[in-house]
């Protein structure tokens, strides 16, 4: 049984599979209020839209209490470390959900605490996304598919989304600039023991492909590379002409929220293939399994 969830790279592959099946038994037949009583306190250095909400509402509908705490309005502004933090936070609380800057500062919360820590993003890792995605993916297509990510392959949606899909035996295909922006090499590592993966710069890679992923270019916390990220990412684009390259059924996926007329054109990311809302619902079902294998009896 897992304690914290600070990221996929800690997870086996059981782990992962065990979460996404329980999600899809929760979708099905509702889950349980196994979170009476219970306070889990939501920890945002960073904006957050879905992961915020999902979070927020998974946890009232399993009977918990969700705390909204971020960084101006507590301690920290002022200087107290996470781990000191994860310290105090455990005292009056039963779970603690972080979105953070930094996978250090998460692991120091971690390193503090006595409560369950779920990870809901950092720069190295988003791995609530992606167990969601990949819940998107099987219910869709199955697990036997090729995923090919585009774009920006060393961002925190990579790192995780490739070790979840191997973890479900999905063929997992890297494609963007090798130059500057190569993807982190432990998780493909990782990845490779787990399952089929590839590393390419050509968009051809993206042929028979049933899944074609992309994610924004300019991540939180990288807006200063702004102008040489949109130069390098730009021939990489999830337009009509590439997603023609995939199986004719193939679905379109994207973390939202999208930068439309960059990483994605408005055509693609509205049109029939397109899957985004579906699985923006999907983090819904995936949290409630996460707080279920965290926090339930």
């Amino acid at each position: 049984m897992m304690k914290d969830l600070l990221g996929i790279m800690q997870m086996e592959k059981e782990d992962v599979k065990r979460i996404v099946e329980s999600a899809e038994k929760i979708k099905k037949n509702g889950a349980k209020t196994i979170l009476q009583g219970k306070i889990i306190a939501m920890l945002f250095e960073k904006p957050s839209t879905r992961t915020r909400v999902s979070f927020e509402a998974a946890i009232v509908h399993m009977g918990g209490h969700p705390m909204n705490l971020d960084f101006v309005s507590t301690q920290i502004s002022r200087g107290e470390t996470m781990e000191d933090t994860g310290k105090v936070l455990s005292r009056y609380v039963d779970g603690i959900t972080a979105r953070l800057y930094k996978q250090e500062e998460l692991e120091k919360l971690a390193e503090g605490a006595d409560v369950p820590v779920i990870n809901a993003l950092t720069d190295i890792e988003h791995p609530c996304q992606a167990l969601g995605d990949v819940l998107t993916i099987k219910e869709k297509k199955g697990s036997k598919v090729k995923v090919a990510f585009v774009g920006d392959i060393a961002c925190n949606v990579a790192n995780s989304l490739m070790l979840a899909s191997t973890a479900l035996g999905m063929e997992f295909v890297l494609i963007g600039p090798m130059g500057k922006y190569p993807p982190k090499e432990k998780f493909v590592e990782k990845a490779k023991k787990w399952g089929k993966v590839q590393v390419i710069d050509s968009l051809d890679g993206v042929e028979g492909c049933d899944v074609v992923y992309t994610d924004v270019w300019v991540s939180m916390g990288f807006e200063s590379e702004k102008q040489e990220r949109l130069k390098a990412f730009t021939p990489y684009q999830l337009n009509k002409n590439l997603l023609k390259k995939a199986k004719k059924d193939a679905i379109v996926m994207h973390c939202l929220p999208a930068k439309r007329g960059l990483e994605i054109t408005s055509e693609v990311l509205d049109g029939p293939q397109s899957v985004v809302f579906d699985q923006a619902e999907n983090r819904l079902h995936i949290q409630k399994a996460i707080l279920a294998e965290l926090l339930g009896a």
